[in-house]
């Protein structure tokens, strides 16, 4: 079977997408998620000083509905780039990978590169969520938010390399991730090792985030990447501070806890 028809074979919508006019929107348009984030931050410390009085919302199943839309959305996109992505690897080899540009002009990726950078836009809702139905709110989950809306926006505008990688990754993750949401909002009892294994997937995509960034950074020197180094610099803060951030949570959430509880046994 050729493999390019069986990778790179596009929809109709993946066809009909302009990529170039998506292009020249965030390149007039990304500083409006400083915008977005000001506005979520004022949400976060707004929305949980209107509710220190108030009773919590239950939202169940608007709760079922948001995390089974952003699941099927994210396995869509994993699938999509995933393919992309996987015939670049075995074609090209993983230099072409990392340094292609492709991802965001080609066919199948364009549509859903611009998909991923807009999408980070709506995801913020699921801080609403959590906001109304007064759970806690940990630092990592909106310091995340803000910082991949951000990156996102102000990388796709200029093509770096190392998106393709960064946007299959999190596709990826975010497929399992919302799908567990979705099932736990339902009422399902999922097993606490599938919790452990996204927040361990997470770990690994943060460090390959870092290596990804080593390699755009070596390749470059060579002409051979196209990037900036000050990109370069706030995409390998980003990665390390969510490496540091994830781990600590693991750390909290699976071994503190597991800890404490046999003491109490």
């Amino acid at each position: 079977m050729n493999m390019s028809v069986l990778t790179l074979q596009e929809y109709e919508f993946e066809k009909q997408f302009n990529e170039h006019a998506a292009i020249q929107w965030m390149q007039e348009n990304w500083k409006k998620s400083f915008l977005f984030s000001a506005l979520y931050a004022a949400f976060i410390f707004g929305g949980r000083h209107l509710m220190n009085k108030r009773a919590k919302f239950e939202l169940r199943k608007p709760l079922v509905l948001w995390s089974l839309s952003l699941a099927v959305f994210s396995i869509f996109g994993a699938v999509r780039t995933g393919a992309y992505m996987l015939y670049i690897l075995m074609t090209k080899g993983l230099k072409q990978s990392v340094c292609d540009q492709g991802f965001y002009i080609g066919p199948v990726s364009k549509f859903w590169a611009y998909a991923f950078v807009l999408s980070k836009a709506p995801e913020l809702g699921d801080t609403i969520f959590i906001i109304l139905r007064k759970q806690k709110l940990i630092f990592l989950h909106w310091y995340h938010h803000i910082t991949v809306l951000l990156y996102s926006w102000y990388s796709y505008k200029d093509m770096v390399a190392g998106g393709g990688w960064f946007m299959t990754m999190n596709y990826g993750v975010h497929a399992v991730m919302y799908s567990y949401y979705a099932l736990r909002a339902a009422g399902f009892r999922v097993s606490r090792k599938f919790a452990m294994f996204i927040t361990l997937s997470q770990i690994t995509q943060m460090l390959i985030g870092c290596v990804i960034n080593y390699l755009v950074f070596s390749w470059m020197q060579h002409g051979q990447c196209h990037s900036h180094v000050q990109n370069i610099i706030w995409s390998s803060l980003m990665y390390l501070s969510y490496f540091v951030l994830f781990c600590h949570f693991f750390f909290e959430a699976y071994i503190g806890k597991t800890r404490k509880e046999r003491k109490v046994d």
